[in-house]
């Protein structure tokens, strides 16, 4: 089984160039069914993850 750990005493870096993630840039994508985030590191703007936010009918 995976443990997870909080850990605030490190910074995550960029997988692509490899820069400290202090802040995050994200942008909202609306579709019909809810809406999307797409995230993506400050510096080099290539995208870290997508992530979906169910409308609040869909639970």
């Amino acid at each position: 089984m995976i443990q997870l750990e909080e850990r605030t005493d490190v910074t995550p870096l960029c997988p692509h160039c490899e820069s400290p993630q202090e802040k995050i840039y994200y942008q909202s994508l609306p579709t019909r069914l809810g809406r999307r985030y797409i995230y993506f590191c400050k510096s080099c703007k290539k995208t870290l993850g997508v992530s979906h936010r169910k409308g609040f009918w869909m639970g």
